[in-house]
């Protein structure tokens, strides 16, 4: 349980950097460059989720059940799709049918996406093998 409470606590740092990056990202593109929303938000996510790898395997996780590092990262992506999924439809709702602000509806599923993604990654990439 220690380990657990030690491993949550620190990709919940390193979310916390990944998410800094996404929604500065957003921002600048929503903001600044005149992007629509919605292509906008997935591409400070995908920028997000890189950096999210990059501080996971070097600062959150001990345990690999993927030894290859090239092929976890690939799997840390893939499952980061439902991460993106969970991400992209409360945005959608929260800005087109809740009318919040983007800063709003990204902070939002952030959350949402934060507990997707920190299970996922857990239980299938990070987490020690059990040998019975």
């Amino acid at each position: 349980m220690r380990r657990l409470l030690g491993e949550l606590f620190r990709y919940g740092l390193a979310s916390a950097i990944a998410l800094a990056a996404d929604m500065g990202l957003l921002v600048v593109l929503t903001g600044r460059a005149g992007w629509d929303y919605r292509p906008a938000s997935v591409i400070s996510f995908i920028t997000g989720a890189t950096i999210a790898y990059a501080l996971s395997v070097k600062f959150v996780f001990s345990a690999h059940r993927v030894r290859n590092r090239a092929a976890e990262f690939g799997y840390f992506v893939v499952l980061g799709v439902a991460g993106l999924a969970v991400n992209s439809v409360v945005i959608l709702v929260a800005v087109g049918t809740l009318g919040l602000k983007i800063v709003m509806a990204k902070a939002l599923a952030a959350v949402c996406t934060f507990a997707t993604n920190f299970t996922l990654r857990r239980q299938f990439l990070f987490r020690p093998r059990v040998i019975a």
